[in-house]
């Protein structure tokens, strides 16, 4: 039986879901479900009412939502930057596990390490899909206006905004572990090989990690280059050339890292007598380098296995907290 009376407005901070314009249209959730897809046995005054709440608060029917009435399979879109990077394979297929697991389909896009491609890729994918997964670069409010309130996983960044799930990466405690084993191994003058990011975590981290060993890191030993092999080139040699008197390097990922590694080797320095370099996320390749490259691991599969867990609790009507995804300090020839 239909209420009375509708209900007080949600919470602008969270998502709008179905519930929300049964409760403010005085109707059941199955009511809504009805009207919005325009099925029988409903009568024609409710629907007008249950269709000026939908447009009021912008609710935007999910295939999942539509499922209340015609059963569905579940279909995630997952969002990467590029698929050919060494670092989203295996996120990649910690989503796909996790959600083969319970059933679903992954639908995966990417923007060719374009994040100016974001906005379009996740409005194009919004109509396709359940639910969304990102790792993503542009700022909170283009996303949010791309996906207009259909449940969204954002991943390796921390957000304010209240209607994304977050998986973190939890960067200090891996970037104090690479910290901690420098001191430990004699380095006092450390510097860092930065990428032009939303989250300056990793900078954060290694600031913060220093200041407690009481080794002040300078301004000019941080360098900002390309998030490319080419720009820890340029990042080792520009460090080398302004700073020589550096001993010790972390660099943003492990690509960046690969790319210092090189320049490293091309200027007959050797590692880790004359640098230690620690590179970040604990890509596989940096076993074959010559000396292998110490690195930050992400546990990245486990990471795609939290989003779906979030993506999950958010198609359940819930608001998680944020999950974390583990790193540990891989200590291999290169520091």
């Amino acid at each position: 039986m239909e209420n009375d009376s509708p209900g007080s407005a949600p919470d602008t901070n969270r998502r709008v879901t179905l519930r929300d314009v049964a409760r403010l249209a005085g109707v059941s959730h199955q009511t809504v479900s009805r009207a919005i897809n325009d099925k029988g046995e409903i009568d024609p005054e409710t629907r007008r009412r249950v269709l000026e709440v939908v447009q009021r608060l912008r609710y935007r029917p999910s295939r999942h939502a539509r499922g209340l009435v015609r059963p569905d399979t579940i279909t995630i879109g997952l969002v990467v930057a590029d698929v050919v990077n060494p670092f989203f394979p295996e996120l990649i297929a910690g989503v796909i596990g996790a959600a083969d697991q319970r059933g679903w389909k992954v639908l995966i896009s990417t923007t060719q390490d374009d994040p100016g491609r974001e906005p379009e890729l996740l409005r194009s994918l919004a109509g396709q899909v359940d639910a969304l997964i990102g790792y993503l670069y542009a700022p909170d409010a283009e996303i949010a206006a791309a996906v207009e309130g259909l449940p969204l996983v954002v991943m390796n960044r921390s957000t304010r905004h209240t209607r994304f799930s977050v998986v973190e990466v939890d960067v200090r405690t891996g970037v104090r572990a690479a910290v901690d084993h420098l001191i430990g191994r004699g380095h006092r003058r450390i510097g860092m090989i930065d990428c032009p990011v939303p989250d300056p975590a990793r900078r954060e981290a290694l600031l913060e990690a220093a200041a407690a060993h009481g080794v002040p890191i300078a301004a000019d030993a941080i360098v900002t280059v390309d998030q490319t092999r080419s720009g820890g080139e340029a990042g080792l040699a520009r460090l080398r050339e302004t700073r020589p008197d550096i001993t010790a390097i972390l660099a943003f990922n492990d690509m960046v890292a690969m790319g210092a590694h090189r320049a490293a080797r091309r200027l007959g320095l050797s590692m880790p007598g004359d640098v230690a370099l620690v590179g970040f996320d604990g890509l596989s390749f940096g076993e074959l380098l010559d000396p292998p490259l110490t690195t930050v691991d992400i546990d990245k599969r486990g990471m795609g296995e939290l989003a779906v867990a979030q993506a999950a609790r958010l198609l359940a009507g819930e608001t998680p907290p944020a999950a974390m995804a583990p790193t540990a300090l891989l200590v291999r020839g290169s520091a």
